[in-house]
């Protein structure tokens, strides 16, 4: 006579171990809706020590009221030296340091080898330094960064063309530099370019360090030194957070 098993099921057991499994998905959401916060709340507190301003009402849907970062950085539409346009949106995906700048500003000069060295030390596949310059020409724009790179290369006196700046350029920085340059061109008789005035900038330099969703995780009005270990824990907090 063929003998067969019976599995006898216990409801106290599977209830049991529902409650069990019940829990254990709980801590999982909770774990997952946790971690993100956690992240930005250790972004936040790495990027205090470069003393972050607080958001411009012009990037605020509803002015200054209770607006607070993160914020979704508003896209533009720029040209490179080839006259190709790129829009910001382009970088989705990567975290973008975005630096508002342009060749008459003094101040400017002064930050750029920071943000040079910094770029240098960081830049890669995750991350891209953007520097979009409130200027007309490009002639303006490659003997500003000739002058702030590279003092040593002379430039012509009077009033410099285009090919005689990118000559300089090419002879002073071979291997170009490692942050992407844009030109923002103002409108009218303002010094401040459209773009940039369109985020409510009224005086450069001014930075947005930018996620990879896009958001807006911090703002700095006028310089910062780029190449200080705060300014590199800032960034490498953003970077690492996704």
């Amino acid at each position: 006579m063929e003998r067969r098993s019976h599995i006898v099921l216990d409801a106290r057991v599977l209830l049991a171990g529902g409650a069990v499994a019940l829990i254990g998905v709980v801590v999982l959401g909770l774990f997952l809706w946790m971690v993100p916060k956690a992240a930005a709340r250790e972004a936040t507190a790495a990027c205090s020590g470069l003393r972050p301003s607080d958001p411009n009402p012009a990037l605020c849907p509803n002015g200054a009221e209770g607006c607070k970062f993160p914020l979704m950085a508003p896209d533009f539409t720029a040209f490179d030296n080839n006259g190709k346009q790129v829009h910001l949106s382009d970088f989705r995906g990567k975290v973008v340091l975005l630096n508002f700048w342009a060749s008459w500003c003094g101040v400017c000069k002064t930050e750029k080898p920071q943000l040079d060295k910094m770029a240098g030390d960081l830049v890669g596949d995750q991350f891209v330094v953007i520097a979009l310059a409130s200027d007309r020409s490009w002639a303006d724009v490659l003997a500003a960064i000739v002058d702030a790179l590279a003092p040593n290369v002379k430039l012509p006196g009077g009033t410099v063309t285009f090919q005689q700046a990118l000559d300089a350029y090419k002879q002073a920085l071979p291997s170009g530099v490692p942050f992407r340059v844009f030109l923002d061109p103002p409108a009218g008789d303002s010094n401040i370019g459209a773009i940039a005035a369109s985020w409510g900038i009224t005086a450069v330099p001014e930075s947005a360090l930018i996620d990879r969703r896009g958001n807006i995780r911090a703002y700095f009005v006028n310089k910062r030194d780029w190449q200080s270990p705060v300014a590199e824990t800032c960034i490498r907090s953003v970077i690492d957070e996704d």
